[in-house]
């Protein structure tokens, strides 16, 4: 799981991931039948994933903003995402397991804690190999404060537009 491989395989199983809990947590999860006064039918209430553990499209929108961080963070920074992302599928682990004290269908739960186990393998991995995965390029960053930098010929000749010079006039 070294180098730019596993950089891109972690990022997109945590992407896929996270997307399965959000979807997972929008689907119905629990069915209520309610028996009415004859000779009325028994009317049937379901509840979704979202209405039973309100926190769980957050901790799926914690881990996408992750995978978007696992890509723009480098050195211990990205370890910190990592633990993030850990912490983040324990959560959603810890609310599936919440709701399946209640009577429901396990086939949304279920897959909700396979996909958030994806997300704490994917912090696992990035605590343990960040160091050997590539970054960002420098030339996305501040030039630092007192380093000097050699123009380019054409950034001086923007230059001397902006003070009011024409560039091409013979001097």
């Amino acid at each position: 799981m070294t180098g730019r491989r596993g950089l891109t395989l972690t990022t997109l199983a945590t992407v896929l991931a996270s997307a399965v809990v959000l979807f997972a947590a929008t689907r119905n999860w629990d069915a209520i039948m309610t028996h009415m006064v004859s000779p009325l039918p028994p009317m049937t209430d379901y509840r979704t994933g979202t209405e039973m553990s309100p926190w769980l499209p957050a901790l799926g929108a914690v881990g996408l903003a992750g995978a978007g961080a696992l890509l723009a963070t480098r050195g211990r920074l990205r370890i910190v995402v990592g633990g993030l992302l850990a912490v983040a599928g324990i959560g959603i682990i810890g609310a599936v397991i919440e709701t399946l004290q209640h009577r429901i269908d396990v086939g949304w739960p279920v897959l909700t804690i396979v996909a958030a186990a994806v997300v704490v393998a994917a912090g696992a991995l990035t605590i343990r190999y960040s160091d050997t995965w590539p970054e960002m390029g420098a030339r996305y960053e501040r030039p630092q404060a007192g380093g000097t930098t050699a123009k380019a010929p054409q950034t001086q000749l923007w230059d001397a537009l902006d003070r009011g010079e024409d560039p091409t006039a013979d001097k």
